[in-house]
């Protein structure tokens, strides 16, 4: 975003304006499931009444309803921490179309075999209510066609075109692309990227519409011409599981983990803070008593620590506080990318959240087809209520200890993920230390990779 775009709609020359005065609203947005849940076994309510750790339903797929590459999917509703599972869920068959070029663009409609397809699996983790959560699963998948179609002659190139349109009107052209090192993942990478953002602009432009407020966190894998594409934006996480090895696919982003790129941008735009909040790290908050002490503390440009002389500014609160899972930006929010939040400001003050989130996701790549694939190699997507209690290996154990008993088990990825739940809510058997409960949302995807990752690279 450019510095004059980011003042004219952070920064007026007075006061942050207050939230617009209710004016004719659209209908809220409603609440629901995944589709592919229709027909599942357990309640499609909100909860079990009593919503105790160990009353509460894990759905799943009815048996009969395949979801692509036969994916496996459960869920489980958090214990009373909100009356609704904020958690949402995507998947289906990306068709990308290609587009003529004319005086028009008109689009053209092709013979199937001709589309390029892929697959898609979406995991989102709402807050401040299931609304965001809701619209970015029923909106992104087809952002993101609509930004794959603009690019798909560069996609189906040997390389991209410096031209979409293939003409050539410098000969070094090809040389400059290519001394780039730009290939057709880079633009699908662009596409996942301008996907969230579009659908973010969207979110925002609904939410205020209805009244509603909230946001959500994103994770998106993506088959598509024999790589998978993992876009991740909050803390959700996705692993590779193989006989050997544990690959991480995504990483979060928390106000720990991109506290310098948060203080930065509140050294740049000190008016985001309205006076109310340092910008400056410390190893806890400050007191009265430490004016004048020497203590340890970080700001933006510093990956270590120094020392410095505590003033009165030191005392304010501070832009990042709190450790681990307890970290929070400004005192609100526990996650710092995702989609929405374009109404939040922090309690009883006017000042926004909005500037300090990206809604820009990082896109890791997974060259399927380069791998050897084994029958029980799978991708693990969750949302973070299943890390807050299981690890990397634990899950990986998991995998590796029931998969290969139930080979002939055409519902078993589904079964594993309802045993990953499981292993969340404090059951005797269960991986966890002892009474660790996740209380959260629980959603989680399990992919397998063997057979299926040869049929993405087809167009």
């Amino acid at each position: 975003m450019s510095a004059g775009w980011f003042r004219r709609r952070f920064l007026p020359g007075e006061p942050l304006p207050a939230p617009r005065p209710p004016g004719p609203r659209a209908s809220p947005v409603p609440y629901r499931r995944p589709r592919f849940l229709r027909g599942s076994s357990s309640s499609p309510g909100a909860a079990d009444a009593s919503r105790r750790p160990d009353s509460r339903p894990v759905r799943s797929p009815a048996r009969g309803r395949t979801l692509p590459w036969n994916a496996g999917y459960a869920e489980i509703i958090n214990a009373e921490k909100s009356e609704f599972n904020e958690d949402q869920a995507a998947c289906g068959k990306l068709c990308i179309r290609r587009c003529e070029f004319g005086a028009e663009e008109e689009w053209l409609t092709l013979c199937p075999e001709e589309f390029l397809t892929g697959h898609y699996w979406a995991l989102f983790d709402g807050h401040g209510g299931p609304a965001a959560a809701i619209l970015a699963a029923n909106t992104l998948h087809s952002c993101l066609r609509r930004q794959l179609e603009a690019v798909v002659e560069g996609l189906v190139a040997t390389q991209p075109p410096m031209h979409l349109n293939g003409r050539c009107i410098c000969p070094s052209d090809p040389q400059f692309v290519e001394e780039k090192g730009i290939r057709a993942e880079d633009l699908v990478i662009g596409a996942l990227e301008s996907a969230f953002q579009e659908c973010d602009e969207v979110i925002g432009r609904e939410l205020e519409a209805s009244g509603q407020m909230g946001g959500c966190t994103a994770l998106v894998a993506v088959s598509l011409q024999g790589k998978l594409y993992m876009a991740n934006a909050g803390d959700s996480r996705a692993i590779l599981v193989r006989r050997d090895e544990i690959r991480p696919l995504s990483f979060e982003f928390t106000p720990e983990t991109e506290r310098q790129r948060i203080q930065q941008l509140a050294f740049v735009y000190p008016e985001l803070l309205a006076g109310e909040f340092t910008r400056l790290e410390f190893p806890r908050r400050l007191k009265g008593d430490d004016l004048g002490q020497k203590v340890l503390f970080r700001d933006h440009h510093m990956s270590g620590w120094s020392y410095k002389r505590v003033e009165k500014s030191d005392l304010k609160y501070p832009l990042i506080h709190g450790q681990g899972r307890q970290a929070r930006l400004l005192g609100t929010l526990a996650v710092s990318r995702g989609l929405g939040d374009h109404q939040l400001r922090v309690l009883d003050t006017n000042i926004q959240l909005k500037p300090f989130l990206l809604s820009v996701p990082q896109v890791t790549v997974l060259d399927v087809d380069q791998l050897e694939l084994q029958e029980d190699d799978v991708v693990v997507m969750a949302t973070d209520g299943l890390w807050d209690v299981l690890s990397n290996e634990q899950v990986a154990w998991l995998v590796r200890s029931f998969l290969p008993g139930n080979q002939e088990d055409p519902h078993r990825f589904s079964k594993l993920a309802q045993m990953l739940i499981h292993s969340t809510q404090g059951k005797e058997d269960s991986l966890t230390e002892e009474g660790q409960v996740s209380y959260d949302d629980v959603s989680v995807f399990v992919i397998p990779l063997h057979s299926q990752g040869q049929e993405s690279s087809g167009h």
